[in-house]
């Protein structure tokens, strides 16, 4: 018989915040400013630099998203062309409404009212996936809705007089 000392549990330590960013937008920018004042605050974060293009997301990224207390969400420019940006949020929507977890929209130069209505750079990458997921419309309707469900919390928008530090110190 095994003694109950052979045995030794380790909770697996999990993330404080998950971030969610367009890389081409803003991985040498201000999801890299945001990363380094969180590890200096000693804010465990998970950030995905390995999703490449047309990878699926792995059920590892899904469980830190899960995991995670709080998802900053960086919605910059080219961030509604990423179809693994969108599904990242609609799960992170999800986790907000079924677990209560924290979501921060971050709008990094880009309106508010463009990710919530769909419009700007947003509209030309709805055309696109409206295209390609013609045969998905419920898929594409749920990116929508979670856009607009983002746009409409409390968060931070670098358009108001705000340099990139101050977003930085505020998040």
């Amino acid at each position: 018989m095994a003694s109950a000392s052979s045995f030794s549990f380790i909770p697996q330590e999990t993330d404080d915040v998950f971030i969610s960013f367009r890389g081409e937008d803003t991985r040498h920018t201000f999801t890299a400013h945001l990363l380094a004042a969180f590890y200096r605050l000693k804010i465990r974060t998970y950030v995905d630099y390995k999703l490449g293009r047309g990878d699926e997301i792995s059920p590892t990224l899904i469980r830190a998203i899960e995991e995670s207390k709080v998802s900053v969400i960086v919605l910059s420019k080219n961030y509604a062309t990423s179809k693994w940006c969108l599904e990242e949020l609609v799960k992170i929507m999800e986790c907000r409404r079924t677990k209560g977890q924290i979501a921060i929209p971050v709008f990094y130069h880009v309106d508010p009212s463009d990710v919530r209505n769909q419009t700007g750079s947003y509209a030309d990458a709805f055309a696109n996936h409206e295209q390609r997921f013609k045969d998905n419309v419920q898929k594409v309707e749920l990116w929508r809705a979670s856009l607009r469900e983002v746009a409409n919390l409390s968060g931070w928008d670098c358009l108001v007089n705000r340099t990139e530090s101050q977003l930085v110190e505020d998040a």
